[in-house]
């Protein structure tokens, strides 16, 4: 899980690395562009000072003074701190800006030469201001020209003017680091709540079937957390069902094994008659076993899904016709279609059927009704009845009314059964009293 974090983490510093330098390899390419550009234009409009200032100039064999109240007037025109040299490179006079300027310790000088051989300097200012255009340009128009404005304050104040240049750079590694450090608190939470749903997975895979993991949030992680939750509870429902099945199943096949057993030891020398009879139990016994094996495979099957695959039209009144007429039962109702696996639907109603000749004789009405969305089974006798307090755990598996096993036999599968077959088709099961005596119970479908 540390790996995951690791690689989550590097990869975010990747991209953030790689837009850092992406983001200064464009900005220094427009820079640079801009710089050029910059200097192109200050030298263009150098040359035109140049050839402006030199038209305006005495001659180079005027006397000193002449030129010096020339390049004065000019650089107040123009406010441009100004010097001029002679042919020879000598300094012939400096402006008062020029000196100020000089002496404040700062700016850039610029030399123009002028044709007549002098050369022309300009002290352009210092980083932390730029040259604006303010007005037109052309011949006496200088007087309102460029002039120097100050730039915004520096970008990271704190750094030396000659680092100045450098500050959006400094600026991105900042950020950078800045992202970096607090991407790792970030990915951690994340990569630590995937770890304990790891270790939720680990216990519960050791077999500790009631450990669920911790929800929080509700991303993708909690929504993880949460369908492993759900599987892990039907995962342990099913294997406590099948467990407690398989010790039920084992108890019960003690009874018609054990009797089979008897029966065999007692063929040995039994006279004809009752040989036959000892067949016949010996029988009895063999469908009994076949019986139970059938419905714990059935009841196996029906625990391992949620709803039935199949899904068939299925008319419940002439099906209820059908499995009525073999137990004398008295079928009334309307046609009623739901959808569903005949063969699983008819085995409830069969169950239900047996249920009640087995309990409550012959007196057995079946009655199928639709009304809304719905359609029900109702199958009533005149039975004993169910008290009222066992009325749900009768759809137990293996469970049986006290009394009732030694009566009328019976493992206690088959109204669970019919409670596992109808919640399969979207439905349920319940069992009420019946007026005079008798119990009901009512299967309820969705309608097709």
């Amino acid at each position: 899980m540390r790996t995951l974090t690791l690689r989550i983490y590097l990869t975010v510093v990747a991209v953030l690395l790689l837009f850092a330098f992406g983001s200064g390899w464009l900005f220094q390419r427009q820079v640079q562009r801009e710089r050029q550009l910059t200097e192109s234009a200050v030298s263009e409009r150098m040359g035109a000072w140049g050839d402006l200032i030199q038209r305006a100039l005495p001659a180079p064999e005027a006397p000193v003074n002449e030129q010096a109240a020339a390049l004065a007037e000019w650089s107040q025109r123009l406010r441009l701190p100004l010097a001029l040299d002679d042919r020879a490179g000598v300094r012939i006079a400096t402006s008062e800006s020029f000196q100020r300027r000089q002496a404040e310790g700062g700016g850039r000088l610029h030399a123009v030469p002028l044709d007549d051989g002098r050369t022309l300097w300009v002290l352009r200012q210092a980083p932390g201001a730029r040259l604006r255009a303010i007005a037109g340009q052309g011949g006496g128009g200088g007087a309102k020209g460029d002039v120097l404005r100050p730039l915004p304050p520096p970008l990271l104040p704190f750094m030396p003017p000659t680092w100045q240049g450098f500050g959006p750079v400094v600026l991105l590694v900042l950020l950078f680091f800045a992202v970096a450090a607090g991407a790792w608190p970030a990915v951690r939470h994340l990569t630590r709540r995937l770890q304990a749903l790891k270790k939720g997975v680990e216990q519960f895979g050791a077999g500790q079937l009631h450990h669920r993991v911790d929800v929080s949030g509700r991303d993708e992680v909690a929504a993880v957390a949460a369908s492993f939750n759900l599987a892990a509870e039907r995962i342990e429902n099913l294997v406590r069902s099948h467990q407690s099945l398989l010790a039920n199943a084992s108890h019960e096949l003690r009874s018609p094994l054990a009797r089979m057993k008897m029966a065999v030891q007692m063929l040995d020398g039994a006279s004809p008659e009752q040989s036959q009879r000892l067949k016949r139990e010996i029988e009895t016994n063999v469908g009994e076993l076949d019986a139970l094996v059938e419905e714990v495979l059935l009841a196996s099957r029906l625990d391992a899904v949620q709803r039935v695959d199949k899904r068939d039209p299925v008319d419940l009144l002439a099906l209820a016709a059908e499995e009525g007429s073999r137990v004398d039962a008295a079928v009334d109702g309307a046609s009623a279609t739901v959808t569903g696996d005949e063969r699983l639907l008819r085995r409830a109603l069969r169950n239900l059927l047996e249920n009640a000749r087995r309990y409550g004789g012959d007196d057995i009405t079946v009655k199928v009704d639709s009304s809304g969305n719905q359609a029900t089974v109702q199958v009533c006798d005149r039975g004993p009845g169910v008290p009222e307090a066992q009325r749900e755990r009768i759809f137990e598996p293996f469970y049986r009314l006290p009394g009732h096993a030694e009566q009328a036999g019976g493992v206690g599968l088959g109204l669970s059964l019919v409670k596992q077959i109808a919640e399969r088709h979207g439905g349920s099961v319940r069992c009420t009293g019946r007026d005079g005596g008798g119990s009901c119970f009512e299967l309820v479908f969705p309608r097709a």
